[in-house]
């Protein structure tokens, strides 16, 4: 394993850490307010193949902070200076989460260099739930709770139980560095505008390059409710299946936290990529 600094274009740094060698690079896009130790378990089967790389964005992990808005188009402007640092490609993005948007984001901007995409239970604009007055509620609960239990301590009793499902060194840098007050504050911060980023989306499109796109669906409702996780996983569907090459898998046993609980159903649908790629 390799740890380096990619610069942006405003001068910042953000650590990423590449394992393995081989191409297509497979880059790893975090959840929102994750580092890039949450990919513990799926980097070192991956790397055994390709290069793997992971990174933090800033304010998470070893990233230093940005004093800028956290919106879906700074998060991609990072994420293409994290491809330019890495050079030409190609590249295969996986995304989890609010890293689903995100890496489609570059897929469209930079298609030439993009020869897949796995997105793991990403936000979907597809999905009517985002946009109920419900849904809005809920996250400006949040946003205001889950800082106050950060402070307190109590986000890192389910910190602990999902770094005891990591390998080391990940288990004890997830420890160290997820569920804290800062990552909470980043979290919140890169979701601020999801809502509004997520209509964007959905008034205008990206268009995806013509490449394996797989999108997995979690089973279980992770906190969604089995509405939204009824909605969501239609959206999923619809999407993979209006794209030429695209492919909708259900992780039976999870949530969201697709890369914690099912890391193997992840690591195969990569691997499948890349023969196709290949």
């Amino acid at each position: 394993m390799v740890s380096e600094h990619a610069r942006t274009r405003d001068g910042r740094e953000l650590h990423l850490e590449r394992h393995g060698a081989g191409s297509p690079v497979v880059v790893f896009e975090s959840g929102a307010g994750a580092s890039r130790n949450m990919w513990g378990t799926v980097v070192p089967a991956v790397s055994g193949r390709t290069t793997a790389v992971v990174y933090d964005r800033s304010g998470l992990g070893r990233s230093p902070a940005d004093p800028e808005p956290r919106t879906l188009a700074r998060l991609a402007g990072d994420l293409r200076d994290v491809l330019d640092h890495l050079g030409d490609g190609p590249f295969v993005l996986v995304g989890h989460d609010w890293g689903g948007p995100i890496v489609r984001t570059v897929a469209a901007a930079d298609p030439g260099r993009i020869t897949g995409l796995l997105l793991v239970d990403q936000d979907d604009e597809g999905s009517d739930h985002y946009f109920m007055p419900g849904a809005r509620r809920r996250m400006r609960l949040a946003a205001l709770t889950d800082p106050a239990a950060a402070r307190l301590g109590l986000l890192r009793f389910s910190t602990g139980r999902l770094a005891a499902k990591l390998p080391e060194p990940a288990a004890t840098a997830f420890r160290e560095e997820d569920g804290t007050l800062e990552s909470t504050r980043v979290q919140w911060a890169e979701l601020a505008g999801m809502v509004d980023d997520l209509r964007r989306l959905r008034d205008d499109p990206p268009k995806l390059p013509d490449v394996p796109v797989t999108i997995v669906s979690g089973r279980r409702s992770g906190g969604l409710g089995g509405g939204g996780r009824a909605s969501l996983n239609t959206a999923h569907r619809a999407r993979a299946e209006a794209l030429p090459r695209g492919r909708h898998i259900v992780a039976e046993k999870s949530g969201y936290l697709v890369p914690f609980t099912e890391p193997g159903l992840l690591v195969r649908e990569i691997l499948r990529i890349l023969d196709v790629t290949r």
